[in-house]
């Protein structure tokens, strides 16, 4: 028997029972993984809550990142042994896999031998942030080295990987963070500049920022009454690119400012385009050299045994954390 996570309801964290369930076996194309470390993620909570997306049908799994052993190889998988030490990908959807658990399957074209230097929770810690980060701004918005980037959440996991990926390409990145509390934290993270949203006009401060151009790439995981904002610190020919709803409340849409700036608005999903084996290829061409070398850091909150998943999503919708919120098994 293998141990997951599941609910039977939506609602609040409580909704999370840890059930026995027969032991996966891996079919055509897929391995089984003996898990050590579970990376969450805030559309998990999303999804759990039924606070968008399609309602989810019962009982419910969830989890896309997670790192393990290889435990069993499907038929047709090649490059892949028992005993790897390896991490995920979400190319997939939770209706088809969720690594919630301790003997967990996945897709053998969505899994990457993670490098040495990567602890367990690290490696947890990795693919969903960097992956979202590279979808956004190097495939969706082919980042400069001449590009200013305003980032959103920043202190979230995708957040400083965007500010990584910004660093790498020579891109200013610009860090947005409700309050002034995390922005020594955000500055040792690599933003070269950060703005309490909470506490200064974000247009104001963009525009003297960037001597009056604004910004061509917004890297927005918010939406809401601030998303105005967002579209007036845009440089002419810009691009907001969307992948969050963190605000619960409608967008305030400026429609004149869009056209005016001649803006392209542009929503995707982390795993936008990776059913495609060229851009998977292309994705991890990108991260694991980044990973192994260090260039690429993924940063840990904290860290929460596997009994008590209930809490870890509990400090997750905290929005306290800096970093990743990780699941030990």
């Amino acid at each position: 028997m293998a141990r997951k996570i599941l609910f039977y309801e939506t609602g609040p964290a409580d909704v999370l029972k840890i059930v026995e369930v027969p032991t996966p076996e891996p079919g055509a194309g897929e391995i089984r993984i003996r898990v050590k470390a579970i990376g969450l993620n805030r559309a998990e909570i999303n999804f759990r809550a039924a606070t968008y997306g399609p309602p989810p049908a019962f009982p419910a799994q969830l989890g896309l990142e997670a790192s393990g052993e290889i435990d069993a190889v499907g038929t047709g998988v090649t490059g892949l042994r028992v005993g790897d030490a390896v991490s995920v990908i979400a190319t997939f959807g939770y209706t088809q896999y969720g690594l919630y658990g301790d003997l967990v399957l996945a897709p053998a074209r969505s899994i990457v031998k993670h490098p040495a230097n990567l602890s367990w929770e690290e490696a947890a810690a990795s693919w969903m942030p960097f992956t979202t980060a590279w979808t956004g701004l190097i495939d969706l918005a082919k980042l400069t080295s001449k590009d200013t980037v305003l980032i959103t959440a920043a202190s979230s996991s995708v957040g400083l990987a965007a500010i990584q990926v910004t660093r790498r390409e020579g891109a200013i990145p610009i860090a947005l963070t409700r309050g002034s509390r995390k922005a020594d934290a955000l500055l040792q993270a690599g933003a070269a500049h950060v703005i309490a949203t909470e506490e200064k006009d974000v247009e104001e401060e963009v525009k003297r920022l960037t001597d009056g151009k604004g910004a061509r790439v917004v890297f927005d995981a918010v939406g809401g009454p601030s998303f105005a904002k967002l579209v007036s610190s845009t440089a002419m020919d810009g691009l907001v690119l969307t992948y969050g709803v963190l605000s619960k409340q409608m967008n305030s849409f400026p429609a004149v400012q869009v056209f005016r700036r001649r803006l392209t608005i542009r929503g995707f999903a982390a795993n936008t385009g990776l059913d495609d084996n060229a851009r998977l290829d292309a994705l991890k061409s990108y991260i694991l050299p980044g990973l192994a070398s260090g260039a690429f850091k993924p940063y840990i909150a904290k860290t929460f045994p596997f009994e008590r998943i209930v809490d870890a999503h509990r400090y997750l919708e905290s929005n306290e954390q800096f970093g990743k919120v990780v699941v030990t098994v």
